[in-house]
């Protein structure tokens, strides 16, 4: 496969432009907050969008609830189970918008067509699999009721917005309370978008300046002009996080290449274990090079690892950022590739960090191995930006960081994404049934919510030399429209005992160790 290198504030801290403080300004020590640290990937279950709402609009995907979070806590014997059909129905929706977009014409002429079509076959699959789900979970303990409310999906508008903002109103790190002023908006960054397919923030038309309607990108569903915005344009926005005595202030650095060797899949072995293709888009994975949709404990365990130190077999994977220059690629026949709407030349990294650091109010404790956590979102769109985290910026440029938009940088200056992982873990599970709330982020004051503890937080910076302007999407599930909202990233701890505790000694005695 061919690869080349080249808000106003809220009241809620932005982890993304946390991180990227802590990067900038070399210390460890991120003060951040996970608002919905029990409940999976956003709110679900929404009111689908009226016709009054779309009226005028150009519908551009199909929006259903995260099931997941309608799901009570989920029996361990039921997981695997729950887990398959889960995967399924991202599926089903992959499968829909497929049909949604080779008939948009058509359905924007009768509407009916989009019920009779696309909606109404969906709406049964969706009933089936909760029934299964209902079913799996009932043989281990209580059936849930209700999950019936779940299958309703609906069609939305893009909401992106034209201008030199962020997508919530300022271009200034989404929800961040990371010091960015109003870059001329007057929009309050807080607001958010509304996954039932409202205008976001103060009921702005969409429609004025670009179309976000228009299909761009070599994919034709996305990204659009309106999700780039010139980081030149963007105020700064980023805090040094306050660290207060007693901080763990060291920082452990782990090296393992760029991806050069080509190890790419389309499945996650944390969200859809065991299923092929359950990610829908194509993952860069470095570090562990056991890891597939099928690789279990021991596998990642006696993996090799692309990592300079061996005792580090950990696996850190993201979605691969490809330029939308009509190049294609080996996959572009491919699940997760171009059957999956995910179509140009993908870039290998010209840089990337992984850096552990601590907790700006004390010390750190060792994570568990085989520790699983996700951060970010990669239905964002959707699912609103409750469990968005990541960041986007320019090198020269990274006091100014982007959530919702992807940055046009000056001639000379490579993009760069930005991930901080949550770094509260609940001292007992290595994954749970959303596969977050058993870690979190630490609150506003830097201390872990009740029965957590903290952990080293890994800090992931990946930089990219793209030629300047529009013209690069990260891969995404392909009714997510390639927004740079979904970026994420996986993270599952294969360190060997001896040098997690190095890590966690260094950390703790504010020494910077590799």
């Amino acid at each position: 496969m061919r690869r080349t290198s080249r808000k106003k504030r809220s009241t809620l801290a932005n982890r993304a432009i946390a991180a990227s403080a802590a990067l900038i300004l070399g210390g460890g020590g991120l003060v951040a907050v996970n608002v919905y640290a029990s409940a999976g990937e956003g709110p679900s279950g929404s009111s689908p969008p009226t016709r009054t709402q779309n009226a005028g609009r150009q519908l551009s995907t199909i929006d259903c609830p995260e099931a997941v979070n309608g799901l009570p806590e989920v029996p361990d014997e039921a997981r695997g189970e729950v887990d398959r059909e889960l995967a399924a129905m991202d599926t089903q929706i992959t499968d829909a918008y497929r049909q949604f977009a080779d008939r948009k014409e058509q359905i924007a002429r009768d509407p009916g067509l989009a019920e009779n079509a696309v909606l109404g076959p969906l709406r049964s699959k969706r009933t089936a699999s909760l029934d299964r789900i209902g079913i799996a979970i009932g043989r281990a303990g209580e059936r849930p009721a209700g999950l019936e409310s779940l299958a309703g999906c609906s069609l939305r508008a893009d909401d992106s917005r034209g201008g030199n903002g962020g997508g919530r109103g300022d271009g200034n790190g989404g929800r961040g309370d990371g010091g960015g002023q109003d870059d001329g908006q007057g929009q309050d960054g807080g607001q958010g978008e509304d996954p039932g397919g409202q205008d976001p923030g103060q009921g702005q038309d969409p429609g004025q300046g670009e179309d976000p309607g228009q299909d761009q990108g070599q994919g034709g569903n996305g990204p659009v002009a309106a999700d780039f915005v010139d980081i030149q344009s963007v105020q700064p926005n980023v805090d040094r996080p306050r660290q207060r005595r007693g901080a763990s202030r060291g920082t452990f650095t782990t090296d393992c290449g760029r991806n050069e060797n080509g190890k790419f899949n389309p499945d996650n072995v944390i969200v859809a274990p065991g299923v092929s293709n359950g990610a829908h888009h194509m993952h860069d994975y470095i570090g562990n090079q056991a890891n597939d949709a099928f690789a279990s404990d021991d596998d990642l365990a006696n993996g090799a690892t692309t990592c300079r130190n061996q005792g580090d077999r950990s696996t850190y994977y993201w979605p691969v950022l490809r330029l939308q220059n009509g190049q294609d690629e080996n996959d572009v026949d491919a699940d997760g590739g171009g059957r999956d709407q995910n179509v140009g030349e993908i870039q290998t990294p010209s840089q990337v960090t992984l850096k552990f650091v601590g907790s700006p109010v004390g010390r750190v404790t060792a994570m568990p191995r085989f520790l699983r956590i996700i951060t970010g979102d990669a239905k964002a769109f959707t699912n609103g930006d409750a469990n968005a985290n990541a960041s986007w910026s320019c090198t020269g440029f990274e006091d100014r960081q982007l959530t919702d938009k992807y940055p046009i940088c000056p001639e000379g200056s490579q993009v760069v994404r930005t991930f901080a992982f949550q770094n509260c873990w609940d001292g007992q599970n290595t994954d749970s049934a959303n596969h977050r709330a058993h870690v979190a982020f630490a609150q506003e004051n830097g201390r872990c919510p009740n029965g957590f503890r903290a952990v080293p937080q890994l800090v992931q910076r990946i930089v990219y030399d793209v030629p300047p302007g529009p013209g690069f999407a990260v891969d995404s599930f392909p009714e997510q429209l390639h927004k740079p909202i979904t970026d994420h990233g996986d993270f599952i701890n294969v360190f060997d005992d001896r040098l997690m505790n190095k890590l966690v000694r260094c950390i703790n005695d504010g020494r910077r160790c590799r």
